[in-house]
């Protein structure tokens, strides 16, 4: 399971590692927000291949792919290699990255390297002062495989690089900080989240928004407190995003969330996400608040895991939350 998951309110620390950990009134419910849906809807298409619907009116927050550097261990020639990355990556070669570790059970590390010689990215790297470069990597297969990209690059401008499994945020940030860890791969708004709660309180402003310019500026201000640099984000995104059958959506002309609440409003749309979907303004709150879904029935199951995966498949829910850059996105 990934762990940026952001369907919470308001800044909460510990929300963007576990997503009940806000304990905001009824996040653990699975009852839905009122609906005033009144059309028929569109009922559940089953099929093997799943297509993300595109969130047209930005609900969802810029989670792109940044590197996150220790200010101390940072050189322009190693923020440099680190963007070589970030420039070759987009969200579908993200997904194809994962769809080779997750679904061809590919390792990461030969993943990267496939990845790496794909696209050149050692071609033109300045060396650097050299010295060790540890680079961390959270404990989902992205996070490892984004971390092995780093190391690639990373050796290429002379340094030398070991990459360690650190497991969740709230381990990794800390060291990242301390400098035990060099460098994390990280995602742009939820990282700003996290750190403003750890920063400014429970009580801060939510610094992330759907406009990455925003989100960077305020991340960066938010590391020059806590001694982080950043390289440039990616337009490599993973974070939330609803998913539907390929038939479903040719089957009811559904492309994007504005066609879902034009055509499939109503009784027959089953949404389905992880318990705390109905109450979150990322998730059911929100295609309610910014797009006026409104589903019949909300179904009950996981965060962008197999339960969702497999209902959306089977043709018991209409459509499902998802991560944007899971590889089963490209196994159809």
């Amino acid at each position: 399971m990934r762990r940026h998951l952001l369907l919470t309110a308001g800044t909460c620390t510990a929300a963007v590692v576990i997503l009940s950990g806000c304990g905001s009134a009824g996040s653990s419910g699975t009852e839905a927000p009122p609906s005033s849906a009144t059309g028929a809807g569109c009922a559940p298409v089953a099929g093997t291949a799943l297509v993300v619907l595109t969130d047209d009116k930005n609900l969802q927050n810029t989670d792109n792919v940044i590197p996150a550097i220790n200010k101390k261990s940072s050189s322009p020639q190693l923020i440099a290699a680190l963007d070589k990355v970030s420039a070759a990556l987009d969200t579908p070669k993200l997904v194809a990255l994962n769809k080779a570790v997750d679904i061809d059970r590919k390792s990461s590390k030969a993943a990267a390297q496939e990845f790496a010689t794909a696209n050149t990215l050692t071609s033109g790297i300045e060396k650097g002062p050299g010295g060790n470069i540890t680079v961390g990597a959270a404990n989902f297969s992205e996070s490892n495989t984004l971390g092995e990209l780093y190391s690639i690059v990373l050796t290429a401008a002379g340094y030398t690089v070991k990459v360690q499994k650190i497991g969740n945020r709230e381990l990794y940030e800390p060291a990242l900080e301390k400098g035990d860890l060099d460098v994390v791969p990280e995602y742009a708004a939820t990282l700003a989240t996290f750190l403003s709660g750890k920063v400014d309180g429970k009580d801060a402003k939510d610094p992330s928004s759907p406009d990455l310019n925003a989100t960077v500026t305020n991340l960066k201000a938010l590391g020059d407190k806590v001694g982080l640099v950043f390289g440039t984000p990616s337009s490599a995104q993973d974070q939330n995003a609803f998913a539907a059958t390929t038939a479903f959506s040719d089957k009811y002309g559904v492309k994007t969330l504005s066609d879902l609440a034009a055509k499939c409003s109503g009784a027959a749309t089953v949404l389905g996400g992880p318990p705390e979907c109905p109450q979150r303004p990322k998730c059911q709150q929100g295609l309610v608040s910014v797009y006026n879904f409104q589903a019949g029935k909300f179904s009950s199951l996981d965060p962008g895991g197999p339960l969702t995966k497999t209902a959306l498949k089977q043709g018991t829910i209409s459509v499902g939350l998802v991560f944007s850059s899971d590889g089963v996105l490209a196994a159809g």
